[in-house]
């Protein structure tokens, strides 16, 4: 077997070789197994050989969801959709109520006194109306409840 080729030695070109280039045969130790060093378990400022078949291989990381995210949480949206729609509602029947209280507000003094006038007449006229005997029934039904669901009822 040959030495290593860092260690055999090469004449120049045309020039002759030296007797001790010669091919040697080497003696190679029995198969030593992998070393690998890792920290020490109680001095993890060195490090030890083992046996580097003994070393468990380490497990690729699970892949991770690289698809874009929207800014904000679409539940989110909905809730705050849902209060805009509400105080957009809002807006709108304050300015339909607005609108209605400047006709009132456009009403002069005299018109005022003359609803308020007609008002009160609207008020008597049903009971001048009334013919005949007027009957109220009233019904009142109590249900009580109390823990552990028991119920009772008054009528």
């Amino acid at each position: 077997m040959q030495l290593p080729e860092p260690y055999q030695q090469h004449a120049p070109v045309g020039q002759p070789q030296p007797g001790y280039t010669r091919p040697a045969n080497v003696e190679l130790y029995a198969e030593r197994p992998p070393i690998a060093y890792v920290p020490d378990p109680y001095n993890p400022g060195t490090s030890i050989a083992i046996d580097a078949r003994l070393i468990q291989p380490a497990t690729a990381p699970q892949p991770r969801d690289l698809t874009p995210q929207p800014l904000i949480d679409p539940r989110a949206q909905l809730v705050f959709a849902g209060g805009a729609a509400a105080g957009m509602t809002g807006a709108g029947v304050g300015w339909g109520i607005g609108q209605a209280a400047a006709g009132i507000a456009a009403i002069g003094s005299s018109s005022a006194v003359i609803a308020i006038a007609l008002l009160l007449l609207a008020a008597k006229l049903p009971n001048a109306a009334r013919r005949g005997n007027t009957t109220n029934i009233h019904n009142e039904t109590h249900n009580h409840t109390s823990w552990w669901s028991h119920s009772s009822t008054d009528n």
